[in-house]
């Protein structure tokens, strides 16, 4: 099935959901990154990004800046939608709240400071109750 496009519908149809536990970005060498077992995986030049529960960084001791909670948008969206992230991430910017954003195949993934997370959860509920739906 295609994933949606239109933004109206993407937003109406968001419903964000807030994931048990806490997450964090961790940079380990390519190599190390493949033992781990991580939520998500980055790799860049420097070495691998992981992004992991906080538990799985603790046992390994990893250090950590970044304490986050991982909110999901629900809604299938495609991945050449235009305007979804800009819309999330600008209404978390104006209330203060900063964002890390994955982008899986069939959804869109939102890491933010996990002392906001509920703040983060009511405006992109807001958001979906008053986006028209699209006809």
């Amino acid at each position: 099935m295609a994933g949606e496009r239109d933004l109206r519908k993407l937003l109406a149809e968001s419903n964000p959901r807030l994931l048990e536990g806490e997450f964090v970005f961790v940079s380990v060498p390519p190599e190390q990154g493949d033992a781990i077992p991580a939520r998500a995986r980055i790799d860049e030049d420097e070495g691998s990004t992981l992004v992991l529960h906080r538990a799985v960084a603790d046992a390994h001791s990893f250090e950590y800046e970044f304490v986050a909670r991982w909110i999901t948008l629900t809604v299938h969206s495609a991945l050449d939608a235009i305007g979804l992230t800009a819309t999330f991430s600008s209404a978390l910017a104006d209330a203060g709240i900063s964002c890390n954003v994955l982008a899986g195949y069939h959804h869109d993934h939102i890491l933010v400071d996990a002392d906001r997370a509920e703040a983060a959860m009511a405006i992109l509920e807001r958001m979906g109750r008053r986006s028209p739906r699209a006809r």
